[in-house]
């Protein structure tokens, strides 16, 4: 059995979601989801890459950005269904769009979510929004 068909991507409309965390520091950095293509490219290239939701198109992370992610390693669930992913940055050490190390950076406090850390790089310079 290959781990491509160890991988239920039946169950959720193609689609599973996967977790990414950092390789060394063990931080979770983000939230992805890949179809078979998706996962299929990763493990061809090297580089994590994703199925966007949004644009119904696979979407390599760091394609705007430059802030790419390189697997080291990937783990499925008891079912088949989620993927764990451990990778390492290339470029700037951040994932999130709003310049942050990873996009859970709000903290639930007194009533509302409150940004927490500081920005590692200005997304207007990355983006230009």
């Amino acid at each position: 059995m290959t781990v491509t068909t160890q991988l239920d991507f039946d169950k959720s409309a193609g689609l599973l979601p996967v977790i990414v965390r950092h390789a060394g520091r063990g931080d979770v950095l983000m939230l992805g989801y890949m179809n078979r293509a998706a996962w299929e490219q990763t493990l061809a290239t090297g580089w994590v890459t994703f199925f966007s939701r949004s644009r119904q198109r696979l979407w390599l992370k760091g394609e705007t950005s430059g802030h790419r992610l390189r697997l080291v390693r990937a783990f499925a669930d008891c079912d088949g269904d989620a993927l764990l992913v451990e990778a390492e940055f290339e470029g700037q050490p951040a994932v999130c769009h709003e310049g942050y190390r990873g996009c859970f950076f709000r903290a639930w406090s007194d009533g509302e979510f409150r940004p927490q850390g500081e920005r590692v790089f200005d997304p207007a310079e990355v983006y230009g929004r």
